[in-house]
C-alpha cells in the first residue's frame, strides 16, 4: 500500500535563496505528522508545495501514491484532494455554516450534500449551529467548522497551518484535543505545521523538525524530546542545561558530577551534556552548596534557578514543595544524560 505522502528529494528556490533544501518524508495512511520549525524555516513553503500553490525546483511530491508533482507532471490544486485548515479559519462570511461545509461537495446530490453536512456537524460537535453565520461563532467552534469543510470531500490528506496560534491558551489546549480526535475518528492523514513545540509533541505520531529549509531530525515526540541529535536541537524543544563534560572511566565527568550518557562515548572525549530541568532533584540542605536565585511559579510545577560553583541551572520542582528564594540545596541529576562531542 502506498504513503499517503511521499517527498523525494524536494528543493525549491525563489531567486538565488533555496528555501528548502532536499527534503525527504515518508507519511503513511492515518498517521498525524507535525512539521515543527520556528519562522523562516520554510514551513508555510513546504505547506504551500504540498497542496498545488506552488511548484517545487527539483524533486518530486506524491499524494495517495499518485504523482502531483516533478519534472513536467504538476496538478493543479483543486484536483489533489488535499484539504486546508488555514491559521485563522478563513469561513466565507456570508454562509452559513451548513452553507460552509457544503461548500467543497458540489458534484454531489442535495439529499447525499444534506447528509455529509449532518454526518460532520456531529463529528464537530455543532449540531444545531446549522444556521449560525461565521461572526455569530466563538474562536474554536469557527476552527472546527473549517475542519469540517476541509474533511466534507473525503480528501486524502488534510494540512493544518497553525490553526490554534490566534486562540487563547485554554481554548488552544481543547481544540487540540478536538481535532486529534476527530481526524482519529475518520481516519484521515493530516500534516500540522507548526512553531509550537507543546503542540506538535502532545498532537501528533510523528513530528519532523524542520531547520533553515532541512528536516534537522524526524522521529517520534518522545525519541525527538529525550534524544535530541545535537545541541541545538536540545535547546529548540524545550529548555536544557547544556554543561561542558569530558568522558573518563565510562562516565562524562561535568561541574555537576559524573554523569552516565545514553549514548556510546569514547574515554577522554570532550563535547556538551544537555540536561532537561525535569532531570534535576533538588534536596533542600543547610549544607549544600547550592543556592535558590530564581523562582518562577506555574501552578503544576515552579521553575527554579539555582547557582552552584560551576553552574546556574534550572530545575523544575512540584509547585507548593519548591525550594524557596535563599534556601541552600543539594543538586542531583536523575537518569541519563545526552552527550555531544566537541
Amino acid at each position: 500500500m502506498s504513503n499517503a505522502l511521499s517527498l523525494q528529494s524536494v528543493t525549491k528556490k525563489f531567486g538565488s535563496n533555496t528555501v528548502l533544501k532536499n527534503l525527504n518524508l515518508e507519511v503513511a495512511a492515518h498517521e498525524f505528522v507535525a512539521v515543527l520549525g520556528s519562522s523562516g524555516s520554510g514551513k508555510t513553503t513546504l505547506l504551500r508545495l504540498i497542496s498545488g500553490f506552488d511548484a517545487p525546483d527539483s524533486g518530486a511530491i506524491f499524494i495517495g501514491g499518485r504523482q502531483v508533482a516533478g519534472g513536467e507532471k504538476f496538478i493543479a490544486a483543486e484536483s489533489r484532494r488535499v484539504g486546508f485548515v488555514p491559521q485563522d479559519a478563513a469561513l466565507f462570511p456570508h454562509l452559513n455554516v451548513a452553507e460552509n461545509i457544503e461548500f467543497g461537495l458540489r458534484e454531489l446530490s442535495k439529499s447525499a450534500r444534506s447528509s455529509r453536512v449532518s454526518e460532520l456537524l456531529s463529528l464537530v460537535d455543532l449540531v444545531g449551529f446549522e444556521t449560525r453565520m461565521p461572526h455569530e461563532l466563538s474562536g474554536g467552534q469557527r476552527h472546527r467548522v473549517a475542519l469540517a469543510r476541509a474533511l466534507a470531500p473525503h480528501p486524502d490528506l488534510i494540512l493544518l497551518d497553525e490553526p490554534f496560534s490566534a486562540l487563547d491558551a485554554e481554548l488552544r489546549v481543547r481544540l487540540r484535543e478536538d481535532v486529534r480526535q476527530v481526524l482519529r475518528t475518520t481516519g484521515t492523514t493530516a500534516i500540522l505545521v507548526t512553531h509550537d513545540q507543546e503542540e506538535a509533541l502532545s498532537m501528533a505520531d510523528r513530528v519532523a523538525v524542520l531547520r533553515e529549509g532541512e528536516f534537522a531530525q524526524i522521529g517520534d515526540p518522545q525519541e525527538i524530546y529525550q534524544a535530541p541529535t545535537d545541541i541545538e536541537m536540545a535547546t529548540f524543544l524545550g529548555d536544557s542545561v547544556i554543561v561542558d563534560g569530558v568522558v573518563q572511566n565510562g562516565k562524562v565527568v561535568t561541574a555537576l558530577g559524573s554523569l552516565t550518557a545514553l549514548n556510546k562515548v569514547a574515554d577522554g572525549s570532550r563535547g556538551r551534556v544537555a540536561i532537561r530541568p525535569e532531570n534535576f532533584y533538588l534536596q533542600p540542605n543547610p549544607k549544600g552548596d547550592g543556592e535558590v536565585v530564581g523562582r518562577q511559579y506555574f501552578g503544576h510545577d515552579t521553575l527554579v534557578e539555582v547557582q552552584l560553583p560551576g553552574a546556574l541551572i534550572r530545575a523544575r520542582a512540584n509547585g507548593p514543595f519548591a525550594p524557596e528564594l535563599g534556601m541552600r540545596v543539594t543538586v542531583w541529576v536523575r537518569g541519563s544524560v545526552n552527550f555531544y562531542a566537541a
